[in-house]
């Protein structure tokens, strides 16, 4: 197969392109519908690489009796041997002429992200000595890892204004080719963020000013073609910080979601935007304090329920059984009223079921005047119908589906009943 003539290298505003079919192949077969790759002795369309998604559009061809069809390109991918394939649903034949069309507004955005990364790298390099060591562009953020520590707020700050305004002063952005030992001297000199492990020529791409980079992905023709850049957030990871950004229409889209959730929380807390974030605080404040109410208030049932239970049931032989099934208490209730009921009332044990929740909730609990093992036995309980559970000694807890629990509460009744007799009170 010929050389591939990649186009992209040379003119990253190429919008369509004549090309020749150079190979067709078969990818996969599903459902009767197949997957093509598809290579051409000429591409506009930039295969996934360097951290950069690739390009979409499609291939305008005519067919054989005349008629104009149009392929649609799902992904376009760079295989080991650096050949470029193009994924459509629909084969070729080798030989044949087609016309390929980038999907523009895809491609300008990636030019933009992309730009707009080599312009950021080189600011937290240049300001903080913070290498950049890996690249992602997303379909909504971008982010890029940096070596090192956290990044303090008004350093963040500082390099998002000096990102644009070298965006606002519109400088050019060139690329050209240098030799492997030329783009090593300049490694060595300092005049190059990084080089990679390849021989040959090497494409640089340069910020006038501000960053020489060896790149091979598409960009920007001046740092005002980025737009805008705004820094969205930071956060650990394993290599050092990860600062997630959005460039030129993003940026626009980003600043237009967020005003529209300002003006949704204005509204709803009937404050200014500059008031929000105290009008937010006494909200936090005042769901702590409702939460710390709502459980005392719990906990205040819990103790009239275990009072009423012990009285409701009495003790026989020795032995209190408080056995019930809840629909409308929730698990959290059931272990709390167990807890205070045994710790109540003597000779009892508690079997408390929770139908809120599917499975079912399960607990075991006795008093501390017994001393066989709530743990054990629920655990074989639960065994012989294939599920797991158990606990301590005097509490243990679990689940069942909901078609079992009649028959584990049978279980677990006639196993509480034997093991408190054998314990011979």
């Amino acid at each position: 197969m010929p050389a591939l003539e990649r186009l992209y290298y040379a003119d990253s505003f190429l919008q369509s392109f004549p090309a020749v079919v150079a190979d067709v192949r078969e990818l996969s077969r599903a459902d009767g519908e197949s997957v093509w790759q598809i290579a051409l002795d000429r591409t506009a369309f930039y295969p996934t690489s360097g951290g950069q998604p690739f390009d979409t559009g499609l291939l305008r061809t005519v067919s054989p009796g005349g008629a104009s069809l149009e392929i649609p390109i799902d992904s376009v991918e760079e295989d080991d041997s650096g050949q470029v394939w193009h994924f459509v649903r629909k084969p070729l034949p080798i030989g044949a002429k087609v016309e390929g069309h980038i999907d523009w507004q895809r491609r300008f955005d990636h030019m933009q992200q992309h730009t707009g990364q080599h312009l950021l790298s080189a600011a937290f390099l240049r300001e903080l000595h913070a290498p950049t060591v890996s690249f992602h562009l997303g379909e909504s953020v971008s982010t890029i890892d940096l070596a090192g520590g956290s990044v303090a707020p008004h350093s963040l700050e500082r390099i998002e204004r000096l990102c644009n305004e070298i965006i606002a002063e519109d400088r050019p952005i060139s690329m050209r080719y240098a030799s492997r030992a030329e783009a090593e001297s300049m490694l060595a000199a300092g005049e190059l963020r990084k080089l990679p492990e390849r021989s040959g020529d090497i494409r640089l791409v340069e910020i006038e000013g501000i960053d020489r980079n060896a790149c091979g992905g598409t960009h920007l023709r001046s740092t005002g073609q980025i737009g805008g850049l705004l820094l969205r957030a930071t956060e650990k990871v394993s290599r050092g910080v990860r600062v997630t950004f959005v460039c030129g229409l993003r940026a626009v889209r980003a600043a237009r979601a967020d005003a529209a959730i300002l003006s949704q929380l204005t509204s709803a807390l009937s404050a200014a935007p500059a008031d929000i974030p105290a009008a937010v605080e006494r909200l936090r404040s005042d769901a702590k304090a409702s939460l710390k109410d709502r459980q005392r208030l719990r906990e205040e049932l819990a103790d009239y329920h275990a009072a009423r239970l012990a009285v409701e049931v009495q003790i026989e032989n020795r032995l209190r059984i408080v056995d019930r099934l809840w629909k409308d208490r929730d698990p959290e209730y059931c272990r709390l009223l167990a807890s205070r009921l045994t710790a109540a009332a003597p000779s009892t044990v508690v079997l408390f079921c929770s139908e809120s929740t599917e499975p079912a909730s399960i607990v075991l609990a006795r008093s501390l005047d017994f001393s066989f093992d709530c743990g054990r036995l629920l655990k074989e309980a639960l065994s012989q119908l294939g599920l797991r559970g158990g606990g301590s000694a005097d509490f243990a807890q679990g689940e069942v589906p909901l078609q079992q629990l009649p028959a584990l509460r049978a279980s677990l009744v006639a196993a509480v009943h034997k093991a408190a007799t054998g314990e011979g009170r």
